[in-house]
């Protein structure tokens, strides 16, 4: 995946965000003022990054990649954010009313929450966002996370109706949600841009409203004022934001330029502020530079299988596959940027009553090449094939997707004697691809959306749109369902350590690293809070030269 969002990438990401340079953001007139804040004083607060490719969706409904999701996070707020240690905290909701069993949640909105038109922002937009969401016809990917809601699987599988949803505005400040269960990561689970609200008004008005920047209406720090198709998305700072004081930032321009090479050297130009997943063969070179910056990032990339087409049918072949490469290899010689070789879905950074999940859970394969032959022998042998069938290995346009890719396809060569074609997509048409399951191995990446694995081995359920491998197994999605109503925290995350255990026994995906997000940012910018399980959020960044 592009990293997702899907995110995808998503998708969600570690236990707590690593901290930047933090301080204090109270320049209310932020940009061009002369009113500034010592050392900014006088300084033109903009600051342009690289998003590399098309957002795919600017809708919080469609969204479920990382890129969209980065501009998303600044020019939306849902009613719990996060602080600049990556920690969930009240956003748009000013205060949180739980119920003594946990299953309800009642929020009042802040009264100065306002949309970037100047109208107030509604519990009724909230109530109208969270079931947009829901509604089948929406067609959202991301609608199994409101599943935890008391009716909202039923509606969204078209099996109940909208008002049996446990969403409901009391009054215009008043929101109240209804839980099926009490889950103690539901601050976190908020943070997400699936859950941010939408204008009822304009969203009923325009079917068209988030295809361009013109008349775009949000809630966040910031508000979209330019969308240049395939070249460029420009938010400015939102004067209707309650908390503007703490934006300095005038301006954020997100650029997409896609080759590695040009964006780096764009950076070394000064034309760009920020950019992110260096060169390879640059990053060693930057390590010791003040610009650089490595942040463990809370995310698996990995090469999926389609279980619906040949060879991938067989679970030994598939098997084969992931024993076949040499994920040391790759991380020291090819992506070079601090990856951790990953066989997994679940990566490290989840804190549990007993340590580390990932540690506890250990590794579930050993790399083998000749134990891969025999697998790959065996699984053949199984199907009646003399001969493996053409595999053509799909990933999205990226100079270090197409590195990995070609060092994989030389590794399965030299192991497996498997002669592996390469296919590159553009992402918004490789996402596609994939959902209509029209390959046999692609490259993906999930991103958590927040520290728990949970988020992680939910892209593997058997209804989640987002597993797009065609595996469905009833054992798995039956021990994820009951972690997600276990009380006791030993036995949710043993639960989850078995669901975990099954998907890699049927390996619908091979594991390749663990994310480690390499940047270089100009270091005219201080207090960019780089997270763990998102992109680098803007909202306290300022320039000081």
């Amino acid at each position: 995946m592009k990293k997702w969002f899907i995110v995808f990438i998503t998708i969600l990401i570690v236990s707590a965000a690593l901290a930047g340079c933090y301080g204090g953001g109270d320049a209310d007139q932020g940009g061009a003022s002369d009113k500034g804040n010592g050392d900014s004083k006088n300084v033109k607060q903009e600051i342009t990054v690289n998003a590399m490719t098309e957002p795919p969706a600017i809708d919080p409904a469609m969204a479920t990649d990382t890129t969209s999701g980065w501009v998303l996070d600044h020019i939306f707020e849902g009613l719990y954010t996060r602080d600049k240690d990556g920690e969930p905290v009240l956003g748009a909701a000013e205060k949180a009313d739980v119920s003594d069993d946990g299953k309800t949640y009642t929020f009042k909105l802040r009264e100065d929450a306002k949309w970037s038109d100047g109208s107030p922002v509604t519990a009724e937009d909230f109530e109208y966002a969270w079931k947009r969401v829901l509604n089948p016809d929406t067609g959202s990917a991301f609608a199994f996370y409101l599943y935890y809601i008391k009716g909202a699987e039923d509606y969204n599988k078209g099996k109940g109706s909208a008002d049996k949803v446990g969403i409901k505005a009391l009054d215009k400040q008043t929101f109240q949600v209804e839980l099926n269960a009490p889950i103690g990561y539901f601050d976190s689970l908020l943070t997400l841009w699936t859950f941010y609200p939408v204008q009822k008004s304009l969203v009923e008005n325009n079917k068209n409203w988030a295809a361009e920047a013109d008349d775009y209406v949000s809630n966040g720090p910031f508000k979209m004022t330019e969308w240049k198709h395939d070249s460029k998305v420009v938010i400015e700072k939102n004067d209707e934001y309650y908390d503007k004081k703490a934006v300095s930032l005038k301006k954020v321009t997100f650029k997409l330029v896609n080759e590695a090479t040009t964006y780096y050297q764009m950076f070394k130009t000064g034309d760009l502020d920020l950019i992110m997943t260096l060169p390879s063969d640059v990053i060693q070179s930057e390590k010791d530079s003040k610009e650089y910056k490595e942040v463990p990032y809370y995310g698996t990339y990995m090469y999926m299988f389609n279980v619906e087409k040949e060879p991938f049918t067989n679970k030994k072949v598939r098997q084969a596959f992931a024993m076949g490469i040499d994920r040391d290899a790759l991380t020291k010689n090819v992506t070079m940027g601090g990856e951790t070789p990953a066989y997994s879905m679940v990566p490290s950074g989840v804190k549990t009553p007993k340590g580390d999940f990932r540690k506890e859970g250990g590794e579930y394969f050993k790399e083998d090449a000749e134990e891969a032959k025999k697998l790959l022998k065996e699984g053949m042998k199984e199907e009646g094939w003399d001969k493996l069938p053409q595999v053509t290995l799909t990933y999205n346009t990226s100079e270090e997707h197409k590195k990995i890719a070609e060092a994989v396809q030389e590794m399965l060569k030299k192991n497996l004697d498997v002669d592996v074609k390469l296919n590159n997509q553009e992402w918004g048409t490789y996402l596609d691809t994939t959902k209509q399951h029209n390959y046999q191995m692609a490259r993906m990446g999930w991103i958590g959306v927040f520290v728990d694995p949970v988020v992680n081995l939910d892209y593997y359920l058997g209804d989640s749109p987002n597993n797009r491998t065609g595996w469905v197994d009833k054992k798995f999605d039956d021990l994820m369902e009951k972690s997600k109503v276990e009380q006791d925290q030993d036995k949710r995350y043993e639960l989850l350590h078995q669901a975990e255990e099954r998907l890699m026994d049927e390996m619908p995906f091979m594991p390749v690293y663990f994310y480690m997000n390499n940047y270089l940012t100009n270091t005219d910018f201080k207090d960019i809070a780089y997270y763990v399980n998102r992109y680098p959020y803007l909202k306290w960044a300022k320039k000081t030269n």
